[in-house]
């Protein structure tokens, strides 16, 4: 895939892309450095319907899964973003910001998950 000259020259479109960078470094630090401690198990579900015990434990494993869906996330933006960039700017500019606001949330429900272990 060959990248326009003007899609890595578009200050907006840098700029999503480093805000998207940034957070994906941000979440997989996070997560590494809150599971230093190898403890066994971790809360990984909320379900409401359960009755007194609404926690349901998982593995490390199921918690490393919200790094590997960052990673992702923005990979699939990046594509997306510069083979949509020839047919519309904004429209590549759209999926960037929402796959920030994607790593936003799954930032924001991973540390909420990681609080209550």
């Amino acid at each position: 895939m060959v990248l326009p000259k003007t899609y890595v020259r578009d200050r907006v479109i840098l700029l999503l892309l480093s805000i998207n960078a940034f957070l994906v470094l941000l979440m997989l630090l996070t997560l590494l450095l809150r599971l230093g401690d190898a403890s066994g198990n971790y809360i990984v579900q909320y379900r409401a319907t359960y009755g007194v015990n609404n926690f349901r434990p998982g593995k490390l494993v199921d918690l490393l899964s919200f790094g590997v869906f960052a990673l992702v996330v923005f990979g699939v933006n990046f594509v997306m973003s510069a083979r949509t960039y020839r047919i519309h700017r904004q429209l590549a500019v759209v999926i960037l910001s929402i796959g920030a606001l994607l790593l936003v949330f799954s930032l924001i429900v991973s540390n909420a998950l990681l609080v209550l272990r």
